[in-house]
């Protein structure tokens, strides 16, 4: 969530700024501003009023006159009118301002950028159903629970533990706990990340427990610290979860294999840090999904996200792309985004900057393994002329097997 504050000191440059998303956001603060002056005059008005009942009855001496009872109920009324008024319209406004996204950074493009291309990428060849065979089941999946659901068997649930594994091990050495979140939410969790009311349409819901499922751990692991004051900085988070995407409006896409699921295990990464360290802490998210990829021995590609594909939250983000021979071309593996305060905003999680007045925290996230696509990459890049495929040495010690035998 935006800070208000800020619109109202500099309407005409948060408005430019959102004009980059699109015209909606940024006609969308006239609102906000209309109905900031009206809470604000209301709010004052009634201020007047309690202060006048407060004089009138600290002033007065003995029992009231008739005329005194009246005016005062009069007051009473107006003041009691007042308050339920102030209510409505910070509601209104409230809400208006829930629906702004965040605000770009000044150098989040305007179109994709290709910022940097490392790995041998360009060869092609099987894809990976092809190569895992009986390993990925996906027509008894089907017959169970419908499309865009699958089976993983034998040495490819071996695989996954390993990813899982080794990602986990991996970001304990760069300081982050891992954590086992809970799947299953209350709708403040989603609000608070941004996901409410943006993307309702991919998101599952359980309406006799007012309950969603996640699409991430990043809605979990934000809420973690949901209302509190944090005594120390930066927090480092390491979530793995199953993840659950309706995939609507993806009729027709992606429709082979396991690529876009409706269920999904991911490894996620997620930061509390002072404002002063976000930029920061981004890179560093980057450069470590990125080491990830290189140790994983798949070639990939960095794409700065451009402004009208950010999401509501971002205010940049990056996503390592990696090249799938069996489709030809670069698809997303990770991605990772800064959000600056406007999470931290509407979960009111706070720190105190050299032990003064709270202030919000910036809260950032990065996919360090999403397990279903890198084993996607690892089987299409790793397949040898004989159909086998080779796995990187550093999954071995974890479990993985070293070479995946040809399908029949």
């Amino acid at each position: 969530m935006l800070d208000i504050r800020l619109i109202r000191h500099d309407p005409d440059g948060v408005r430019a700024a959102l004009r980059r998303r699109g015209p909606e956001p940024a006609a969308a603060i006239d609102r906000v501003l209309e109905l900031d002056e009206r809470w604000r005059s209301l709010t004052a008005e009634a201020e007047d009023v309690r202060a006048e009942l407060n004089r009138q009855s600290r002033g007065r001496k003995g029992a009231p006159t008739p005329e005194e009872r009246e005016q005062l109920a009069e007051l009473s009324a107006r003041g009691r009118e007042l308050s339920d008024e102030v209510s409505r319209v910070q509601a209104q406004r409230d809400a208006a301002l829930q629906s702004l996204p965040n605000i770009p950074a000044e150098d989040a493009p305007d179109e994709e950028q290709v910022l940097k291309t490392v790995g041998e990428a360009g060869k092609t060849g099987r894809d990976h159903l092809e190569l895992a065979g009986e390993r990925i089941d996906i027509e008894r999946a089907v017959r169970m629970s419908g499309t865009r659901f699958a089976y993983l068997k034998g040495e490819l649930v071996l695989l996954e533990l390993a990813l899982v594994q080794y990602a986990l091990t991996k970001l304990a050495g760069e300081r982050f706990e891992p954590v086992i979140p809970p799947v299953l939410v209350k709708q403040r969790a989603l609000y608070g990340t941004g996901f409410l009311p943006d993307t309702e349409q991919q998101i599952y819901s359980l309406a006799d427990d007012e309950l969603y499922l996640i699409g991430t751990s990043e809605v979990a692991l934000a809420s973690l610290h949901d209302s509190e004051i944090l005594a120390e900085l930066p927090r480092r988070y390491a979530g793995f979860s199953p993840c659950f995407r309706r995939e609507a409006g993806a009729a027709g896409k992606d429709t082979r294999g396991i690529f876009r699921v409706h269920q999904f295990d991911k490894v996620e990464m997620f930061c509390f840090v002072e404002p002063e360290q976000g930029a920061a802490e981004h890179e560093r998210l980057l450069a470590i999904e990125e080491s990830i990829l290189s140790e994983l021995e798949i070639p990939y590609r960095v794409v700065a996200i451009p402004v009208n594909d950010l999401g509501a939250s971002a205010t940049r983000k990056y996503d390592c792309e990696a090249w799938l021979p069996g489709q030809g071309r670069y698809r997303e593996l990770t991605s990772c985004s800064d959000t600056t305060d406007y999470q931290a905003r509407r979960l009111d999680i706070r720190y105190r900057p050299d032990g003064g007045k709270p202030a919000h925290v910036h809260t950032l996230n990065g996919t360090a393994v999403a397990v279903g696509r890198t084993i996607i990459a690892l089987l299409e890049n790793g397949q040898q002329d004989d159909g086998s495929v080779e796995l990187p040495a550093v999954l071995h010690p974890y479990g993985a097997p070293e070479v995946l035998a040809p399908t029949p």
